[in-house]
């Protein structure tokens, strides 16, 4: 997919969300009313993904901008530019806890690129196991990953034994 198509998605798909109800538009809506509105299928898989990055991208600054406006009616003041911080600040850290440049607890990094952290969408604590790519020096979540609900890590963790025991089952067949 040439540039000049993926910017064109880009735009009537950031005009779809911005002129949509977030707590009731789906990631399909969204890509069907782009599609009818540059007269291109975006069901094509590449474009597909295209599409869910940039559903997810506006999400999570969406998200970021609400919980800034949140910290400055709480504070009363507005909340520095984390942009202009330096590589180490980015990285905040309470105690021992290590934080994300969206304020996410980073649980673990399971590879430079893949990691699991604490996050909360739309009031809702969330799991994500996620990889990350750099883009201008910061470190971005991409789409490909899982968010699980507090639910459903508790019935995942649960199982852990089984899927270990699956695992092993497995290794001794090779």
């Amino acid at each position: 997919m040439d540039s000049a198509l993926a910017k064109e998605i880009e735009e009537a798909v950031l005009q779809v969300l911005n002129n949509s109800d977030m707590d009731s538009t789906t990631e399909y809506q969204v890509r069907k009313l782009a599609s009818e509105q540059i007269g291109i299928d975006l069901s094509e898989p590449s474009r597909k993904k295209l599409v869910r990055s940039i559903v997810q991208t506006y999400l999570e600054e969406q998200q970021a901008k609400a919980e800034a406006e949140e910290k400055v009616t709480e504070e009363g003041e507005p909340v520095e530019d984390e942009e202009e911080d330096s590589e180490d600040d980015k990285k905040k850290r309470k105690g021992d806890k290590e934080y994300d440049d969206e304020g996410d607890l980073i649980v673990c990094r399971l590879s430079d690129k893949r990691r699991v952290t604490l996050t909360e969408f739309r009031g809702k604590s969330l799991v994500s196991i996620r990889e990350y790519y750099k883009r201008d020096g910061k470190e971005l979540p991409s789409s490909k990953g899982i968010s699980l609900t507090a639910e459903q890590w508790s019935v995942f963790s649960k199982n852990v034994p089984a899927i270990e025991k699956a695992i092993k089952k497995l290794d001794g067949r090779y």
